[in-house]
């Protein structure tokens, strides 16, 4: 018999957390023990119009929350600002954080993996939690040896704060760990428009579209004299996503150690 995880959610009402409120009614070893969320202070989930019947009070004090709350694993899906903060407090609580927010800097990431340290408390922070968008990435991190001349399209809806995605960052960083650097395209290519041919990373490009009617879409091309290859993967509904956090919650709670991307849990 799977023992019961208590869970914290960060973000209840967005797109991605009602999307985990969902998982969890329909997982029966996952119990919500509380919520943050910045309204309904003093309220409970169920209080509110649209979200799933469960039982648990909302916190705008994170603080407070950590505190008052028996939680064994952190849910955020929130934004970077408050991402980093929320996980910060959890990691000083004891608690183990699965965080699907993209767009936190270095310096934050490694004071993360250092308090993961000092408390000897698992962490995953994962680019993207769709299995399919973490395949790509590996499939990537394939080909870039053989292909090591490479661009990366990242496609999100318009209201994603970050340009480009975690998902392409870490895609990029993958795709290094495999090919030798080099720098591609023209020795004397110019931009007549600034910003024309993407961001450089490692000597090859990343571009971002943000347009409403996508949720999260990317695709790695490769070039190589006579052939082309084509890697990519397409989350058509936030669902998707759920899938990893699943996966990521239970993988955490047998884990003492920071953890960035689902494909370091995959076998």
């Amino acid at each position: 018999m799977t023992n019961t995880i208590n869970l914290m959610l960060a973000g209840p009402r967005g797109k991605m957390g009602s999307e985990a409120l969902k998982l969890v009614e329909r997982t029966d070893h996952f119990q919500l023990v509380a919520c943050l969320d910045r309204k309904h202070d003093g309220m409970n989930i169920n209080d509110i119009d649209g979200l799933p019947n469960l039982d648990a009070p909302i916190y705008t004090d994170a603080n407070q929350a950590f505190d008052e709350v028996n939680a064994d694993v952190l849910i955020d899906l929130t934004n970077p600002e408050v991402g980093y903060e929320h996980t910060r407090l959890a990691l000083l609580h004891r608690v183990r954080p699965v965080v699907g927010t993209s767009g936190f800097t270095t310096e934050q990431l490694n004071e993360i993996k250092r308090l993961s340290e000092d408390y000897q408390t698992g962490v995953v922070i994962a680019p993207n939690f769709a299995m399919g968008a973490v395949l790509m990435m590996r499939f990537s991190q394939m080909a870039a040896k053989y292909f090591p001349n490479v661009e990366i399209i990242e496609k999100h809806h318009d209201q994603k704060l970050d340009a480009p995605s975690g998902t392409a960052v870490k895609t990029a960083q993958m795709i290094e760990e495999a090919r030798e650097s080099q720098k591609q395209g023209h020795p004397e290519e110019k931009e007549t428009m600034s910003g024309a041919r993407g961001a450089d990373y490692d000597g090859f490009k990343i571009h971002s579209v943000r347009l409403p009617g996508y949720v999260a879409e990317q695709e790695v091309t490769f070039g190589q004299a006579g052939q082309t290859l084509k890697v990519t993967h397409s989350s058509t509904d936030r669902y998707s996503f759920m899938s990893g956090v699943h996966f990521a919650v239970e993988q955490v709670i047998e884990h003492d150690e920071y953890i960035y991307g689902l494909e370091n849990l995959m076998e």
